[in-house]
């Protein structure tokens, strides 16, 4: 329904438009090359398409990105520091989403640099996930899941699988830990979007997009499940509590 939302907002001549994932700025993006767009969150906005460079964007889109090429490999270390014995990842994206397929493509890098097996698995639509993770049992260590709205939306039946599958998992966002998955590690997108609002003030005042330089984030976060880890009988290295910014009991 994206093109249909961008589309609409366009009819009633808004003044900005504020979205979030590259699924959804790009729709935005084809309905309208007037009004502003701001995103609250984009992976890659430069290879992605969404903008001309981070300094100046160009065209009517800035924003703030997430810096996944950045944090792909920080997730897996600390997936290793919780299984040590890591050997076999399963990796979960959507590769119609740029920024998830950016994400997948780091992920396989950092998998090959600590040699591990990389299983990835691309699931485009919500009826695919449950098959797709159907054909990991006894395949993998752990799952990686690359950030993606429809990921977000099934966390809980991704968690569920995964604890009865006794894996553990690595998430882009807090709320899939809350649903039961072991840990996530990203940008705060609380954070993110106060900040994309301060853009948007920006340009209510006369700014234009094309000036903004796309931000990057300076908040992360780390939360960690331990009733997860307890219940996958995982020991989480105290070094690594020291860091979480939440742990949930």
């Amino acid at each position: 329904r994206l093109a249909d939302i961008a589309a609409e907002f366009v009819r009633l001549k808004v003044d900005v438009i504020v979205t979030n994932g590259n699924v959804a700025i790009a729709a935005a993006k084809r309905a309208t090359s007037q009004i502003p767009i701001v995103f609250a969150g984009a992976g890659d906005p430069v290879g992605g398409g969404l903008v001309a460079s981070l300094a100046r964007p160009g065209g009517n889109v800035t924003g703030m990105s997430l810096q996944e090429i950045d944090t792909a490999g920080k997730r897996l270390e600390m997936l290793r520091e919780v299984i040590p014995n890591l050997r076999r990842l399963a990796i979960v994206a959507n590769s119609s989403n740029s920024s998830s397929a950016l994400e997948l493509r780091e992920v396989q890098k950092a998998a090959d640099t600590f040699g591990l097996e990389a299983i990835s698995l691309d699931v485009q639509r919500a009826e695919e996930i449950t098959p797709a993770l159907a054909g990991l049992k006894g395949r993998a260590d752990a799952l990686y899941v690359c950030g993606d709205p429809l990921m977000r939306d099934r966390r809980v039946e991704i968690s569920t699988f995964a604890a009865n599958a006794k894996l553990p998992t690595m998430f882009n966002q807090r709320s899939n830990v809350e649903a039961g998955g072991l840990m996530s590690y990203g940008p705060s997108f609380s954070d993110l979007y106060r900040r994309a609002a301060e853009i948007v003030d920006k340009i209510l005042r006369g700014a234009k997009p094309a000036d903004i330089p796309v931000e990057q984030p300076t908040k992360f976060e780390l939360v960690v499940n331990l009733t997860t880890a307890r219940a996958l009988g995982l020991i989480v290295p105290q070094t690594l509590l020291a860091t979480a910014d939440e742990v949930i009991e």
